[in-house]
């Protein structure tokens, strides 16, 4: 008995574990610009032909660095190779002994070489401190470790490498800061369902926590209903929501508005990560950080505006 061949390629679950792109953000696509184009199973379920798995990446990488599907996705794979080449150089820090420092860690990140990654981590850590390290050393590198993957210096295992080392040591500085849960403001932090990234949170938590708030994580991919009862019912002050670059826009934007509408009125709405960027005016109710230094200022001021002592 003969078997029906395969069609080859990817199936969507594979497709978005190595592009990043979620499964909704592909079938939107397909949809709405005629791309990706899979094929069906045996099983009717759609399979990403490796050409097109491969263009899907470039797309990721350069909507990574801000450009709209709208006006990319139906070029050639060459044009967007050579928006890569264009955009994709190494941003330098402007400091000599950090770039160098930073120059380490990567090579650190590309050789899977755990312990000098973290030692090196952890010597910048105990030098500048928490505060200073999220904003000085982890979102700069956060942005390099995104460059290096743009220029195809890096593969997903490094990626994840380095995710996981700045993960843990951010884990363990915060613990050494003991805040009560009578602190004010009371912060819960998560993720929208889809978004998976937890690094974002960290370093929120890691930015505020020195300043005495109280924060309270409820991890990633939390359904937005979920979110509104457990900041109706569990005395928070704040919602904090985070946002890779692979989450896309819109899906955030239409999300936070409904998840605004949908809070008591004394809970403040906190935003940030790199699907945000430009769109807080498009969010007016809500605050939207551009950059993780701005967050203690926000602190500051919500207290103030609270009537709460600085602790």
């Amino acid at each position: 008995m003969n078997t029906p061949l395969q069609p080859a390629g990817l199936p969507i679950a594979a497709v978005e574990r190595d592009t990043g792109l979620a499964k909704d953000t592909l079938r939107v696509w397909e949809r709405r610009y005629g791309f990706p184009q899979p094929t069906r199973d045996a099983n009717g379920e759609r399979v990403y032909p490796l050409a097109q798995v491969d263009k899907l990446r470039l797309l990721r990488r350069l909507i990574d660095q801000g450009l709209r599907p709208a006006k990319i996705i139906n070029l050639e794979l060459q044009a967007l190779v050579g928006m890569l080449d264009e955009i994709g150089k190494p941003r330098d820090s402007g400091d000599p002994e950090r770039t160098a420092q930073f120059a380490a860690i990567l090579k650190f990140v590309r050789l899977h070489l755990h312990e000098d990654l973290r030692r090196s981590l952890q010597q910048l850590l105990m030098k500048l401190g928490l505060q200073r390290f999220v904003c000085e050393v982890v979102a700069p590198l956060n942005h390099l470790v995104g460059d290096a993957w743009l220029r195809g210096e890096m593969e997903v295992p490094e990626e994840h490498l380095y995710t996981e080392q700045i993960q843990n040591i951010l884990r363990a500085a915060i613990s050494t800061h003991a805040v009560t849960r009578s602190a004010r403001p009371v912060v819960m932090l998560t993720t929208f369902p889809e978004e998976q990234h937890a690094l974002g949170l960290l370093m929120v938590e890691a930015a505020i926590t020195p300043e005495g708030a109280c924060c309270v994580s409820l991890g990633t991919q939390t359904p937005l209903e979920d979110i509104r009862s457990a900041a109706a019912s569990g005395r928070f002050d704040i919602v904090a929501v985070s946002f890779s670059s692979a989450y896309p826009t819109r899906q955030a934007i239409e999300g936070l508005r409904s998840l605004r509408s949908g809070l008591p009125e004394q809970i403040s709405l906190w935003a940030g990560g790199a699907a945000l960027h430009g769109a807080a005016r498009k969010l007016p109710d809500i605050t939207v950080f551009e950059s993780i230094d701005a967050l203690p200022a926000a602190l500051e001021a919500w207290r103030k505006a609270s009537g709460v002592a600085q602790p």
